[in-house]
């Protein structure tokens, strides 16, 4: 059976789906991504000497603010009741990045995956944005829904390895 798009009406245009007869419940979701850097930023991370301020809590209060602001970035997205948002960045010097992983949590009629991603994304442009003066040349990349629970699909966890 072919899966159709529920954001596009039968001549293709799209539209915000209605959710309104939808059951609530628990709903979570967790992304992840990583922004590379050289060592020089890495360094001057770690050791608090980045000109524009601490960048791993800059990091994280963005995430937080951009799953908050995820509906008004993402047409087809409902306003959402976010009941939680966690947004964890880890310094992997060995891989030259920053791993962020946020994860959105709600009791509502729809999912938080693009709330999660959005964390992420935001997360990692605003290290981009603290750690830019020093090295133009940081790349955003892997940015990927790990796992989402709840709702009508329920459960999917990404495999890797």
């Amino acid at each position: 059976m072919e899966k159709s798009l529920s954001h596009l009406d039968q001549d293709g245009k799209a539209y915000m789906v209605d959710v309104g007869g939808k059951a609530e419940t628990e709903r979570a979701a967790t992304a992840k991504g990583e922004i590379y850097m050289n060592e020089e930023i890495i360094s001057r991370i770690l050791s608090a000497d980045i000109p524009k301020g601490d960048v791993l809590s800059v990091g994280r209060i963005a995430g937080i603010m951009g799953a908050k602001k995820t509906s008004e970035l993402i047409p087809m997205c409902h306003p959402m009741l976010i009941t939680s948002a966690k947004v964890e960045l880890e310094v992997v010097e060995e891989k030259g990045c920053i791993e962020a992983r946020a994860t959105v949590k709600t009791k509502g009629v729809t999912g938080v995956e693009m709330e999660a991603l959005t964390a992420v994304s935001i997360s990692l442009l605003a290290i981009y944005d603290m750690c830019k003066a020093i090295d133009k040349s940081m790349e955003i990349g892997r940015i990927r829904l790990m796992k989402k629970t709840g709702g009508k699909s329920g459960t999917y966890e990404r495999k890797e390895g």
